[in-house]
């Protein structure tokens, strides 16, 4: 049997327009609304065997609302956004129009100062790939969409670039299975709303 990992994406703290890189802000109380609106859907993943969160506010709050005690992993945090940290992808962009170009264009690029997508996607690859359990194991992890994304792309063994063609929405449920260097994307009978892959999506 292989090791099965559920992701769960974070509440919202804010709309998507108004979503900041590395969002450091606690949940709103229209992120709380979301979790308890959910929360009978998700409480089933509570059973598994290891329950983990990145150390982002929302991620622990949602992880904690849904009845997971889940525990801190420093490699699920966000991608680090460097001088970028707590912009809004416009924002950044009327700052640093050709920084911006550049960190989109090439998964290479840390124009930011910070981490390249590349680098981002492995920090959560090897994550996935190092989990300290058995065959048949059930994981949760609640995370921010962003690194659901980074995961997913290591996972499928996709192009870099195939990260911004994936939305992923808020309290959203996406499981992977497999084992190190070998994963499979595994839809989930548990969900609160659909992950969905579109032509173009946002970017934070």
């Amino acid at each position: 049997m292989a090791l099965r990992v559920t992701f769960v994406a974070a509440a919202g703290s804010s709309t998507v327009l108004s979503e900041r890189f590395e969002d450091s802000r606690p949940l709103d109380q229209a992120g709380w609304s979301e979790v308890q609106r959910v929360a009978h859907e998700l409480l089933p993943l509570a059973a598994a065997d290891l329950r983990y969160c990145s150390p982002a506010p929302r991620s622990r709050a949602t992880g904690e609302g849904l009845g997971y005690a889940p525990l801190v992993q420093l490699a699920l945090r966000d991608c680090d956004m460097g001088r970028w940290r707590g912009l809004t992808l416009g924002e950044a962009m009327a700052r640093e129009p050709e920084a911006v170009d550049a960190w989109l264009a090439d998964p290479r690029s840390a124009s930011h100062g910070g981490e390249s997508l590349l680098d981002f996607i492995g920090r959560v690859g090897n994550w996935l790939d190092t989990r300290p359990a058995e065959d048949g194991c059930r994981v949760v992890a609640v995370a921010e969409p962003s690194v659901i994304r980074a995961a997913l792309v290591y996972a499928l063994k996709a192009p870099p670039a195939t990260y911004w063609n994936i939305d992923v929405r808020s309290l959203s449920t996406i499981g992977v299975a497999g084992r190190p260097g070998r994963w499979s994307l595994r839809l989930e009978s548990v969900s609160a709303q659909p992950l969905r892959a579109w032509g173009t999506s946002s970017r934070t």
